[in-house]
């Protein structure tokens, strides 16, 4: 059962990635890039903050020019950049829509690839000030070489500590980490 969601995962990643990539090329040629990156913030918020919005695009309910009808007309009203319109227009079309949050990641990975940025996945014990976050990039940027962008969501069953994502590379320095660390090590022993 497990094969079969890690296949969609797959398929999905790949037709977001396709999709992801002609935006790209095409709003790096127009040098919209800027307006694309504005874009995939408002539809990020839109999707976080309207659950109908996540319903519609992962309905097999709606049809075909239903979806495409909605997502130009919420495009439109947004005033998000035609590159964007254009491709939501397509993804509707072509039943693609259900790609939109892998879509935006995909996007905003070729952006930040291309401006020499890289994203840093942290999950901390509890929120962190804008000053904690500074001084965490600047740590990571000398360590990685590059500007590094900051993504911060908060799990309070880490108990205290960071776990920080960048690309492939994982450091968990959390309490939680530690303990089950401990705990495993004092199975040994016994």
């Amino acid at each position: 059962m497990e094969g079969v969601d890690v296949s969609e995962a797959s398929l999905s990643t790949g037709i977001a990635q396709r999709y992801a990539t002609a935006v790209f090329e095409l709003a790096k040629e127009d040098k919209k890039l800027a307006a694309v990156e504005k874009d995939l913030d408002a539809l990020d918020q839109a999707l976080a903050d309207s659950p109908e919005l996540m319903a519609m695009i992962s309905s097999p309910v709606y049809a075909r020019s239903e979806q495409t009808k909605a997502v130009t007309a919420l495009a439109q009203k947004m005033k998000l950049s035609p590159a964007i319109t254009g491709a939501l227009g397509v993804m509707g079309e072509k039943r693609r829509l259900f790609v939109l949050p892998q879509f935006i990641a995909g996007l905003r990975d070729a952006i930040a690839a291309d401006k020499g940025e890289v994203t840093a996945e942290v999950t901390a014990a509890k929120a962190m000030t804008k000053a904690q976050q500074d001084k965490l990039a600047k740590a990571l940027n000398a360590a990685v070489g590059k500007d590094v962008k900051i993504n911060v969501s908060v799990d309070e069953s880490l108990i205290g500590g960071l776990v920080v994502k960048v690309g492939s590379k994982m450091i968990d320095s959390s309490i939680r980490s530690k303990l089950n660390a401990l705990q495993n090590s004092m199975k040994e022993v016994g």
